[in-house]
């Protein structure tokens, strides 16, 4: 009998079942079991992946995508990068208006990918016709055949997760988590996983990670957006100067804030402890684990899971340069010689 060639179709068909890794040096004080939901495995290295193909192919179903349409969308990066993947495989058009706090690296990757990037102003107002919100609603107006994805407010960001990242976890942990940790940027990654998650038990404690800056864990304790929260921090993709609709903000328990400057040194020490290459959002969501260790959320049975939603090899001109580092401020006598470099002659 003659054996047939184990090849997938194309890229696509990689996304998802992302490995759940245990994490050993970096926790090794702390009480509980900690593992990491590792984002970087999917073949666009994040997260996005899957609401990028969930909802592109929602739009398909639903006949509002048609062949030689554009695809618009606003991005951090990530979002983007994987929409753009989808487009080369599906044979659409993409423009995509960016965050001018994305790395350099994010945005040459978008250009790589053969998107139609708009580099817009980051801290200006969301109703601002700069933001890269309204550049997008613009560009959508004046495109014909053009579809925004509009992840913010785009309750199948949420869909996606539940219908993989959650039970993914739930499947990887035998149902044994007790604690999911999450950034918390649109929203959909932690609101879809913990919607699916708290279904299965709702005892289930959800812990968002918010960056300083950012009005989220704000509007989470009051309900009321409070613009005075708002200031700019460098951390990409995690919080927000706006309420997204797609983050469920009834099964978030609580938030924890963290500073761009621990979430960066906590990235690289990822690295150099467990061998994870991971973006400056894994380094903030590591961090909030520390935290919220150190103020006793957990105890010696806990399971605790924790989302890294991207690779590291997106910041390489930001918290991998040292010389980035240097410049923000977050380098003192004790962390200066992380990456010393001896050039022989």
């Amino acid at each position: 009998m003659k054996e047939e060639i184990k090849a997938h179709n194309n890229v696509l068909e990689l996304i998802g079942n992302t490995p759940l890794i245990k994490l050993n040096k970096i926790t090794q004080k702390m009480k509980g079991n900690f593992f990491a939901k590792v984002e970087a495995f999917n073949p666009g290295h994040s997260t996005k992946d899957r609401i990028a193909l969930y909802i592109i192919e929602e739009a398909e179903r639903k006949g509002i995508l048609k062949p030689g349409d554009t695809i618009i969308e606003t991005t951090s990066g990530n979002t983007g990068f994987s929409i753009a993947m989808v487009s080369i495989i599906k044979g659409y058009e993409c423009i995509l208006a960016v965050s001018s706090k994305s790395s350099a690296d994010k945005i040459d990757m978008l250009k790589t990918m053969g998107a139609k990037v708009y580099v817009c102003p980051a801290h200006v107002s969301a109703d601002d016709p700069r933001s890269y919100y309204e550049v997008a609603k613009r560009l959508h107006n004046e495109i014909k055949g053009s579809v925004y994805i509009n992840q913010y407010f785009n309750e199948l960001n949420i869909d996606a997760h539940y219908q993989t990242t959650g039970p993914e976890i739930w499947e990887q942990t035998a149902g044994k988590i007790t604690h999911l940790v999450a950034c918390s940027g649109t929203g959909g990654t932690i609101s879809g996983t913990a919607r699916f998650l708290k279904q299965k038990n709702p005892n289930i404690k959800v812990i968002g990670i918010d960056a300083y800056g950012s009005v989220l864990q704000k509007y989470h304790q009051t309900k009321e957006f409070d613009a005075n929260e708002i200031y700019p921090y460098r951390i990409e993709g995690l919080g927000k100067n706006l309420i997204p609709t797609a983050t469920d903000f009834n099964i978030i328990d609580k938030f924890e804030k963290v500073t761009d400057e621990s979430s960066a040194h906590t990235a690289r020490e990822l690295a150099k402890t467990e061998g994870l290459f991971v973006g400056y959002t894994s380094g903030a969501a590591m961090q909030g684990l520390k935290q919220l260790e150190e103020e006793g959320e957990f105890d010696q049975d806990s399971n605790i899971v924790v989302i890294f939603p991207d690779h590291g090899s997106r910041y390489m001109s930001k918290i991998y340069n040292d010389e980035w580092m240097s410049q923000q401020g977050f380098f003192d006598s004790e962390t200066a010689e992380i990456h010393q470099i001896e050039f022989v002659k």
